[in-house]
Formats: structure tokens, sequence, C-alpha cells
């Protein structure tokens, strides 16, 4: 009988080994599976190209380009800032920092054959030119823009259209998604 129930034991090693062995080769397979996948997300990297186009009366009068290479997946977001820290004395003593320019953030998401796109771009300049030398307090104009909206890569996606209200002007934010590789 232990003769028996060490055969019986052998063959229960036995296949319990190639179990673990096939089990151990499908989660290689799946490993592999998802590192090749992972770098594939990574080798696809793409440049969002903005316009910033301000038009009067149907005119355009301006245009602004700016641009940022993004991973989608990889990096949560990406920003774009360009402008001054302007002082401002908030009470009397105590000085504080606003920024005026420029500020684009994105973050894109694969969607299929689109990709979902985050866009905030906020853009803040002085009410008067002569203000920017003056210890003053500083009248500032912002034009800000939150949007979410699908885009398709090699088209033109306008993010969003804005009225000034103290002048005929009129803004418009466009991007472009061009696959980098």
């Amino acid at each position: 009988m232990t003769k028996k129930f060490a055969v019986w034991m052998a063959v229960i090693a036995v296949t319990f080994a190639l179990a673990v062995a096939a089990r151990a080769q499908e989660t290689t397979k799946e490993i592999a599976k998802a590192r090749a996948e992972d770098s594939e997300r990574v080798a696809a990297a793409f440049r969002l190209d903005f316009l910033l186009s301000e038009s009067e009366e149907g005119r355009k009068i301006n245009t602004r380009h700016y641009s940022m290479n993004l991973v989608p997946g990889y990096a949560p977001s990406n920003e774009i800032k360009i402008g001054s820290r302007v002082p401002v004395e908030a009470k009397q003593g105590d000085m504080q920092y606003i920024d005026v320019g420029t500020n684009i953030w994105s973050r894109m998401t694969a969607r299929g054959d689109a990709f979902e796109l985050e866009v905030r771009a906020d853009l803040t300049n002085f009410a008067n030119a002569e203000q920017e030398s003056q210890r003053a307090m500083p009248l500032l104009r912002q034009l800000r823009i939150d949007a979410s909206t699908l885009a398709v890569p090699g088209k033109p996606t306008v993010v969003g259209v804005v009225d000034d209200p103290n002048s005929k002007r009129q803004f418009q934010l466009e991007v472009t998604v061009t696959k980098l590789r």
C-alpha cells in the first residue's frame, strides 16, 4: 500500500508541477503582453498645436501659436506658462503676486480613433498698457476657457470662442493634435 501511495503522490506532484509551470508560462506571457502594451502606449507621443486667434468685427487682427508635446496616459497633464508675476499689495505691507500672461494646461486620453482633450486656457493682461510700469493697483483683463472636447489627429478642433464684453473683439482657441511617432 505504501508503494501505491508513493506512486499516487508522485503522479499528483508531477501534475501539480506541470500546472504550476503552465500557469507561470501564462503569467510570463501576460506580463510580456502588458509590457508591450505599455511600451506601445509610451511610444505614442503627440504634439498639441494651439492657435489663439483674435478678431475684431470679423477681421483677424492677431494670432498666437503655442505647442506642447504630450504622451496620453503617461503624464497626468502638461502646461505652457508665459508671462510675469506682478506684485500687488493686498494689505498694508503684505505683497502678493498675480500671474499676468498666458497659461495653457492640457490633458489627453485616447478614445478609439479620437482623443478626449481637456484644456484650460487663461490669458490675463493689463487693461491699460501704461499700468504695466506703474506701482498702482493694476486693472487686469482676463479671458478663460475651460473645455473638454474630442480631437481627431490632424484635424483642427475649436476648443472655445469668447467675446470680449468691453470691445467688439472675439477670441478663438483651436487645437490640432499631431502624432509624433
